[in-house]
């Protein structure tokens, strides 16, 4: 009842002749800033602890939802009530466990029907779905997030640069060539973005400075320098170095290190399936090793 209300004062406010002057005229770019700002507020009443004005602000949050419907549904797009369904299918496909016949559910499973309906999409990227408009950081630690359930990671050492992901089988050569296009964009043609450099800067700093929260941690830090022969000070120079690389200092080590005429190649899989696809790739000579290895 309460949702119906708000959405007619909404719809009577949208009028072109008869409602509110400012209201009747915004689009959905002109909103959409109003929009990020009302769920930081929202944000910023439970951080205080104010319940007070915790109803204020979801009040407003709502405001934005209604908003959007309702611009939608006068251009023939979709209605309220479509945003409420399409919102109540996801939370019951999500929760077989409870609305349906699953046994189990948990975090893993939510995980697997997320990934299952990106597979559905037209963009069926592992990084498909994370919203181009979040903060910079915060939009590079959820492609982290991302990035790290197909088992993708930066590493960097005295070991070798380790790339690896999980593809289905009939998609390996293709994977394997849009691999080393990367490596060799980022030695040359195809520096990274800044939204990369800010995900890889990200990945490698996240962890401080709860590294060193425990004693167990500052160990096997203190292990680290010795092992590798570093400064006392490398940890604390960790930090601003990384913060401080360029788009030019990774193209030059890339140049230096990431060589694709030297790099081998690690599949598993049926080697029948896929054996003539990589075979034009010109990755050299293949040996195959039994299923028992």
């Amino acid at each position: 009842m309460g949702l119906d209300r708000l959405d007619n004062i909404m719809k009577r406010l949208r009028d072109r002749d008869t409602g509110c002057e400012w209201d009747s005229v915004q689009t959905f770019e002109t909103i959409a800033p109003y929009t990020i700002e009302e769920a930081y507020e929202v944000a910023d009443a439970i951080h205080r602890g104010d319940m007070d004005a915790l109803v204020d602000e979801l009040g407003d949050l709502q405001l934005q939802v209604v908003f959007h419907a309702r611009m939608a549904e006068e251009a023939g797009h979709f209605t309220l009530q479509d945003v409420l369904a399409r919102i109540s299918d996801k939370l019951e496909r999500r929760h077989p466990h409870i609305f349906g016949g699953a046994e189990q559910g948990g975090h893993h499973l939510w995980e697997v029907i997320k990934a299952e309906e990106r597979a559905k999409l037209d963009d069926k990227s592992a990084l498909a779905g994370i919203a181009m408009a979040l903060p910079a950081l915060e939009r590079a630690m959820k492609l982290q997030k991302r990035a790290a359930r197909t088992g993708f990671d930066w590493r960097r050492g005295l070991s070798p640069f380790v790339l690896t992901a999980s593809v289905h089988t009939a998609s390996t050569a293709d994977a394997i060539a849009d691999a080393i296009a990367e490596i060799e964009g980022l030695r040359d043609s195809r520096p990274p973005t800044q939204d990369e450099l800010v995900l890889a800067k990200a990945s490698l700093t996240r962890g401080y400075p709860r590294n060193f929260e425990t004693a167990q941690q500052v160990a096997r830090s203190v292990a680290q320098l010795a092992l590798y022969d570093l400064p006392d000070s490398y940890f604390a120079e960790f930090v601003p170095k990384v913060n401080a690389i360029g788009q030019d200092d990774v193209t030059r080590a890339a140049a230096q290190y990431l060589v694709p005429e030297k790099m081998s190649t690690l599949i598993v899989g049926d080697h029948s399936a896929i054996a003539d696809s990589l075979g034009t790739l010109g990755l050299g000579t293949a040996s195959v090793l039994p299923p028992e290895l």
